[in-house]
């Protein structure tokens, strides 16, 4: 298996670049194949940043990363997983909106006593400046 190249912050940057205007209110939604690249690197960059097994992120119907270090797990569903939608992710991931205030909304859904990834967000290369 090859393994995958990491991907650099101005790739990052470059993904998600095309869906903030939509993100702020002020385009009409992406094509799907531009949503789900942004949706796809962002998570893939949080895994390639705090690599480990304990966590699953899912953000369907376009991406499933595991990420956060802890106890692995190897058959069903795992016992921490954050489950949310590419807007609420995209918006975590930008600093749009804030952990808590997703949770609290219920725009993420989050189980397990690993599941807070409001430390690693926004993602270090995306946040507002």
């Amino acid at each position: 298996m090859a393994a995958v190249a990491p991907i650099s912050a101005e790739a990052l940057r470059a993904a998600v670049d095309p869906v903030r205007p939509w993100l702020a209110g002020e385009a009409e939604q992406p094509p799907r194949a531009v949503l789900g690249a942004a949706v796809k690197t962002t998570a893939r960059w949080l895994a390639q940043q705090v690599p480990g097994r304990s966590v699953e992120l899912r953000v369907p119907p376009h991406v499933a990363v595991q990420c956060v270090p802890g106890p692995r797990h190897t058959r069903g569903t795992p016992p921490n997983v954050v489950e949310t939608d590419a807007a609420t992710w995209l918006r975590l991931a930008t600093g749009v909106t804030t952990w808590d205030d997703a949770v609290a909304d219920g725009k993420v859904s989050a189980s397990g006593n690993r599941a807070d990834l409001g430390q690693h967000l926004p993602l270090p290369p995306l946040r507002p400046r």
